[in-house]
């Protein structure tokens, strides 16, 4: 590889590669897909490698490509960074925060995360929800300033991302104020009520499993859900006992409509926040990390 790299060359090939089709990229891109391929070609030549193979309409990453993606990300997150940085010059502190959420988290649990932010006037609080990857893939590009989990993404030999452990949470059985057995041994419990589980991918979802097999029960499953909002709403319905931390259902567990019938032993929710390593990073992730006991 001679010479400077042609950046400009590098954002079109950015813009394919995520879009994966040469029609849709040139469109997004206003040019011409003759003239877009025409400059994929030119970085191909100029980095010795093909980029891109076709598979029918779209096209796939060669194992150059990826790489070449992986560095094109970062570039143009930094750049992305430079831009939203140099907006607050001047400014005496930042006083927006946008929080990334698992679709599937508690909203007491976010709740109870934001408590020190949540009312001040002077902070412009964004919040949004997606999957993992979604979330990760925006804090990667700075779209937001902070992921909370009750997961960990998978690393990579890049990752710039730090896991900050906020609270466990213990796991009981919960069930309808109707439902009987209260005061029971747990195994009895465990056999007498149709579940509520978490998906089988979930960390308190292992933690279930090895305690059946520990107890030698087998159980009856009324529904796997990897969704709290849904688990909490199928759990007042009476349709089984849920598997699930207290605070979930903190406001049902007032009224009475729903009840605590075991804690279950050695199983705990994680709930963590994801940040990512940053130049300049927002003081608000700071204060609130601080207040929760992560300094």
């Amino acid at each position: 590889m001679a010479g400077k790299l042609n950046y400009n060359h590098l954002y079109y090939f950015w813009v394919v590669a995520h879009e994966e089709h040469l029609t849709r990229a040139a469109e997004k891109l206003c040019v011409s897909q003759s003239a877009l391929s025409v400059q994929i070609r030119k970085l191909e030549d100029q980095l010795g490698h093909a980029l891109f193979e076709r598979r029918g309409r779209r096209l796939e990453l060669t194992e150059a490509g990826q790489l070449t993606l992986d560095y094109a990300d970062a570039i143009f997150a930094a750049g992305s960074e430079l831009l939203g940085t140099l907006r607050e010059a001047g400014r005496v502190s930042r006083r927006s925060l946008t929080i990334g959420a698992l679709a599937t988290l508690s909203r007491n649990l976010q709740r109870q995360f934001l408590a020190p932010v949540i009312g001040d006037a002077d902070i412009s609080l964004v919040l949004r929800s997606g999957s993992l990857n979604e979330l990760m893939h925006a804090l990667e590009t700075h779209n937001v300033d902070i992921v909370l989990a009750n997961q960990v993404p998978l690393r990579s030999d890049t990752s710039a991302w730090t896991v900050f452990e906020i609270e466990q949470q213990p796991v009981s059985l919960i069930g309808a104020a109707s439902r009987e057995g209260e005061g029971g041994t747990l195994k009895a419990l465990l056999t007498q009520h149709p579940l509520l589980l978490p998906s089988r991918d979930s960390g308190v979802r292992t933690g279930f499993d090895a305690l059946t097999v520990k107890l030698g029960v087998q159980v009856e499953i009324a529904a796997e859900v990897d969704d709290m909002a849904m688990m909490r709403l199928l759990a007042r319905e009476n349709i089984g006992v849920a598997v699930l931390p207290p605070i979930v259902v903190r406001d049902e567990l007032r009224d009475g409509s729903l009840r605590e019938l075991a804690v279950l032993p050695g199983i705990s929710e994680t709930f963590s926040a994801i940040t990512l390593e940053r130049r300049f990073p927002n003081p608000l992730i700071t204060r609130l990390l601080a207040a929760h006991g992560v300094t």
